[in-house]
């Protein structure tokens, strides 16, 4: 018995959809790193999941230095096809442009900011990003504060009621004490 063969279209039940990418992203690096080994060739392998984490593998100590290589072949190529024909169109070659940019921009996300590479854009979208978090952190931390705020109110509501009950019943023993005393008094009297 033989697989059903999958149809290739978005998986519409997240857990399912979940289950499916993380098996087939282990398949996909497994495979990478098998490529690397077996025919001796440098593979880099970058995966962003939906929500943004990054999965990644290198069979070199860098990717910075496939993505250069990559780069400065994409580049040459570009240029060659551009000498070669002068009827290649700007779209296409805008492509290869923003393909070698669009690397660049995975490579610095790698890496991490290089601060005196950022332009003041990048610096103000940064900024507010920044603010935007701080904004994030400080309604949490509100929120944690009143949730605490909240249940010692409520515990000192609860140790007042108690302080009460205890007072009664204090109240209560004291009296029956005196009763007690009086009718043994009373007693001690009658005898």
């Amino acid at each position: 018995m033989g697989r059903k063969k999958v149809q290739l279209k978005r998986i519409e039940n997240k857990s399912s959809r979940q289950v499916t990418f993380s098996k087939r992203r282990s398949g996909l690096i497994k495979k990478a790193r098998e490529l690397s080994v077996l025919c001796d060739v440098d593979v880099a392998l970058i995966i962003f999941s939906s929500r943004g984490k990054l999965y990644e593998f290198c069979s070199t100590d860098s990717e910075a230095n496939i993505f250069e290589r990559y780069q400065s072949h994409s580049g040459e190529e570009a240029l060659a096809s551009k000498g070669e024909n002068a009827e290649v169109s700007n779209p296409e070659y805008a492509s290869i442009y923003s393909h070698a940019e669009l690397l660049q921009i995975v490579q610095r996300q790698l890496e991490g900011p290089k601060f005196e590479q950022l332009t003041v854009t990048d610096i103000v979208h940064l900024e507010k990003q920044f603010n935007a978090k701080i904004s994030q952190i400080r309604a949490r931390k509100t929120e944690l504060i009143m949730d605490t705020i909240m249940t010692l109110q409520d515990k000192e509501k609860k140790q007042r009621e108690e302080n009460t009950l205890l007072r009664r019943e204090i109240a209560e023993l004291e009296k029956e004490n005196d009763r007690t005393a009086r009718a043994m008094a009373t007693l001690h009297l009658l005898r």
